[in-house]
């Protein structure tokens, strides 16, 4: 296959946008799906988890192709609720153009901006969709001036909507248009004045007045909007099959095609795993360079292992076809990877992007089995589902006996319970989930470490430990010479420092803070590799005694919508919630605020909302960060393990479970 002619496209929206309708429609207009299926009826074909065909929602990233106007398209349609941000953030690593649907009626949410800035960082060339246009209330200048106001200025209309909610009826191109003021402002003009603004010589020929032909306006239109410096809009109500056609033809045209050389040497990705009733697991791998064929043994650089490719497919509608082979640009799903992992680079890592990181558990859970009995199969079945899904980071403490996940919010929850009924017939409870706080220390100092008894050991550390400002995470570096301490000394140190932060002062993560190795000795006769194994912790926690630990708690980015007349009541329980917000605007009837406010304090309040409101309040969110808590907000968590503070009793602990290696 001709690289030319693939395009890898995400669709991407907030909640209930109409995105998986959106998908369908499009594989039945390609011819690619006989019947349309309705997400509604739960027969949609994106749609094929039990749980997903139950509640109507999605909750994994769905692979599919198709071919429209001879080009073949991979599209993966993502879950736009915020509890499975995770597949979303998986899924914009390997794309190399998104759809992003918003709807028309509810306009604008967080989970559209935190997506948006993603793709943004990425710089991912990106189709903005206005879907359900057809909408009681729908305001095309409202929706036109959020997307200016909260995503990009450089977003220009291709079409112009034939009318608005109820009244609306169509589309029409852009093309050799006039103003008219049934037009809502949107005219061939505004797509030349967003170009010139681009192009240096269309600007020169725009303020001559030149007359510039449709063609050209069109190829400069999708050059821009292929590098990503220009953003085409579409209109359409997609359940009315309004706008659908037209968004493919867009696809098509103004999305880039991937980069890449099919005689290069292999680099790809596994961006998901998956498991097939009768194939087995699955790893869905995207090419950058290179090809793979069946029975060829490859290398994953992550691991450092070879594994040998038993078949290669691709889903087709719905049925899997068998390729033999996948080229470079495309994406597949390969069997044979059984010890690869979701992350995992093949070959090498040339051409591929970083990850996004817009995917953050704020809570955590513990899990337990109805029926003890069966605590080894629920073992298994939460390592598979962590398998397909890492940021669960299961957490099986064995001598407690004792299970953690953690997770984004409670509609998550149900999901899991449910997958964990239908597909391992696990009846499991989770405990009421509790906050993520994190730690950082709260001033420079120093951590020192003499571990030289009992004998025969011997490994002595320093380190230094300043705080740095938010969102720096850790970085570690070594001031030691070689001749000191050997380097190989010194990189068992340097793997062992972010396991050592895992529990701080009160139990929780250490994070935006640097770590210096400025001292380190090691003994000719006495020491072993593992004294660096005992040492390491216990010098960082001498360091964190030394300066103490500040906590932080995660914040939410929120933006609360209720009929008028709850504003007071609203703005009475933000400040109970320690909520910052700007002035409230109220318009239509309308009350709108926005601010952050801490989750641990905001957990129920969603529900709260929709109870006060009858329904008709609306609370969306994103994660903002971490900040301090203030200095009344004391929260521990109990140390699992022995603590490092406790040398004697820690070194004991360590030796015994080392020794059993």
């Amino acid at each position: 296959m001709v690289v030319k002619s693939i395009r890898n496209v995400g669709i991407f929206a907030h909640v209930d946008a109409g995105k998986t309708t959106t998908t369908e429609h499009m594989l039945f207009e390609s011819g690619t799906i006989r019947s349309l299926g309705s997400v509604d009826d739960g027969t949609s074909q994106t749609d094929h988890l039990e749980i997903e065909r139950q509640r109507g929602i999605s909750v994994r990233a769905a692979n599919i192709s198709m071919v429209w106007r001879d080009v073949h398209v991979n599209l993966v349609d993502t879950p736009g609720h915020v509890d499975f941000l995770s597949e979303v953030e998986r899924s914009l690593r390997v794309m190399d153009g998104a759809v992003l649907i918003i709807s028309a009626a509810e306009g604008i949410q967080s989970q559209t901006e935190t997506i948006w800035h993603a793709l943004a960082s990425l710089g991912i060339p990106t189709i903005i969709y206005v879907n359900k246009m057809d909408r009681v209330g729908v305001s095309v200048d409202g929706i036109m001036e959020q997307i200016e106001r909260l995503l990009t200025p450089l977003a220009v209309p291709l079409q112009i909507p034939q009318g608005e909610g109820e009244q609306f009826s169509g589309i029409l191109p852009v093309w050799n248009t006039q103003q008219d003021d049934q037009n809502f402002g949107i005219d061939l003009s505004n797509v030349v004045a967003s170009i010139a603004d681009q192009d240096d010589e269309i600007m020169l020929r725009y303020i001559e007045g030149e007359h510039i032909p449709e063609d050209e306006l069109k190829q400069r239109f999708q050059r821009l909007a292929k590098s990503g410096q220009l953003f085409p809009i579409c209109f359409g109500s997609s359940q009315k099959n309004i706008g659908v056609i037209e968004l493919m033809d867009t696809i098509v045209e103004y999305l880039p095609y991937p980069k890449g050389e099919y005689d290069a040497p292999l680099s790809g990705i596994i961006f998901k795993i998956e498991r097939d009733k009768t194939m087995g697991r699955t790893a869905y791998v995207r090419l950058y360079q290179g090809s793979l064929r069946n029975r060829d043994l490859i290398h994953n650089v992550t691991r450092d292992i070879h594994e040998k490719i038993t078949q290669i497919r691709k889903l087709d509608g719905r049925k899997f076809i068998d390729l033999g082979q996948v080229s470079t640009g495309d994406i597949a799903a390969v069997y044979g990877l059984n010890q690869s992992k979701i992350g995992d680079i093949l070959g090498s890592s040339v051409g591929i992007p970083p990850l996004a990181n817009i995917a953050v558990p704020l809570l955590t859970v513990q899990v337990h089995i109805q029926d003890d009995h069966r605590y080894s199969d629920l073992v298994e079945a939460l390592q598979e589902l962590t398998d397909e899904d890492p940021l669960l980071d299961l957490q099986w403490l064995q001598d407690e006996r004792e299970l953690h996940l953690k997770v984004m919010g409670a509609i998550q929850l149900e999901i899991l319970s449910s997958l964990l009924k239908n597909r391992f017939d696990l009846d499991v409870t989770f405990d009421k989930p509790s906050v993520i706080y994190k730690e950082t220390p709260s001033l420079a100092g120093e951590g020192f470490i003499a571990y030289t008894m009992p004998k025969p050991c011997w490994a002595v550390l320093r380190f230094h430990i300043e705080p740095l400002p938010r969102g720096s995470g850790l970085i570690y570096q070594s001031q030691v010479r070689s001749d000191d301490l050997l380097m190989r000394y010194q990189n068992e140190v340097a793997r062992r420092v972010p396991e050592a932060l895992q529990q701080g002062l009160h139990g929780f993560e250490v994070t935006d803070l640097k770590v210096t190795l400025t001292e380190g000795e090691h003994h000719v006769w006495h020491t072993h590799p593992l004294d660096f194994v005992v040492a390491t912790p216990m010098g960082i926690m001498n360091g964190l005694a030394n300066t103490g630990t500040t906590l932080l708690e995660p914040i939410l980015r929120f933006r609360i919508t209720t009929p008028e007349d709850y504003g007071g009541k609203v703005l009475s329980d933000l400040v109970q919630m320690r909520a910052e917000f700007t002035p409230p605007s109220i318009l239509a009837g309308r009350f709108m605020v926005e601010g952050i406010l801490p989750v641990a304090t905001s957990l129920e309040y969603p529900v709260k909302l929709r109870s006060m409101t009858s329904g008709k309040g609306v609370m969306s969110s994103s994660f903002a960060g971490y900040q301090e808590c203030p200095a009344n907000v004391q929260v521990d968590r109990p140390r699992r393990g022995v603590d490092p503070l406790n040398q004697a009793k820690y070194i004991l602990s360590v030796r015994n479970a080392l020794s059993q290696f």
